[in-house]
């Protein structure tokens, strides 16, 4: 994977971040998140689904897997994989149908997904914690 971006930022420019990644979904529709535990990943997620006109409400599909929202897009597939122990219960969960809608798939925690993943197109997006600021790398 190629660099694409690579930011660092505050809070205020959470919209213009979310602004790029929305742009960039016009060539890739999956999308994975990869940071630590409170780097933004879902924050971010939330400024985008705003952007797209989601009215429902957006959080952290930890315990359900998998939230779908209704976007000015299309359908919006927000998965949360971090309970996944195994490849085992990343198929039987059904994530490879998800990727394979066409839809647009946001993916927090993909680590299970990535040996599967090399059959599509997608963007990987590392988002970490700077001292008052916040980074992201944006590759594709």
């Amino acid at each position: 994977m190629k660099e694409i971006a690579n930011f660092e930022y505050d809070l205020a420019a959470l919209p213009e971040m979310a602004s790029l990644v929305i742009e960039l979904l016009k060539q890739r529709n999956i999308v994975l998140f990869i940071g630590e535990v409170g780097a933004g990943k879902t924050t971010l997620i939330k400024e985008i689904c705003s952007q797209l006109q989601v009215s429902d409400e957006v959080s952290s599909p930890t315990y359900a897997l998998v939230n779908d929202y209704e976007s000015s897009l299309g359908p919006i597939y927000h998965m949360d994989l971090y309970r996944l122990n195994s490849a085992k219960e990343f198929f039987e969960a059904g994530i490879m149908e998800y990727l394979e809608s066409g839809s647009i798939c946001f993916i927090e925690w993909p680590d299970l997904l990535l040996p599967f993943i090399e059959p599509f197109e997608y963007l990987q997006i590392e988002l970490g914690h700077l001292e008052g600021r916040r980074r992201m790398m944006i590759k594709g």
